[in-house]
């Protein structure tokens, strides 16, 4: 089987845990991305998610106007309402391995870490998707 070192996006865009969540929302739409790794002092320290980002917004309901919302989240970190233990595989994991993390724990993504526990990749539904199409190619 093929190890998520071959599919995973290498050098994941990351994120400082002080960034605001406004600096993370406006990172994340500009490379068109989902997840961002936290990182403090160049370890990994967590995940954010647009998810996490969405539910932590306060809806159409609330009372604040737009620019207090906008003032809230340009005043809390990232590392407020990051996952603080990210589910983490290693390059030599199999690509199954890795797929029923995702599926047994219903997530987009995971890190990837090193023996060392330094950051060297991230591996999406995305990618693994791109593996799929690729052994589908192959075996016709």
């Amino acid at each position: 089987m093929t190890s998520v070192k071959k599919w995973m996006t290498k050098n994941p865009i990351t994120i400082d845990e002080e960034t605001s969540i406004i600096e993370a929302i406006h990172i994340m739409k500009e490379k068109g991305i989902r997840r961002l790794p936290v990182m403090s002092k160049g370890r990994l320290t967590g995940l954010i998610t647009e998810r996490m980002i969405k539910d932590y917004t306060p809806g159409k309901a609330t009372s604040l106007d737009t620019w207090e919302v906008h003032y809230l989240l340009s005043k809390t970190p990232v590392k407020e309402i990051m996952n603080p233990s990210p589910i983490t595989v290693t390059p030599d994991m199999d690509l199954a391995t890795a797929a029923q993390l995702i599926l047994d724990h219903k997530l987009y993504g995971l890190c990837v870490v090193d023996g060392k526990g330094d950051l060297v990749g991230i591996m999406s539904v995305g990618d693994m998707l791109r593996a799929v199409v690729e052994f589908t190619k192959a075996g016709k």
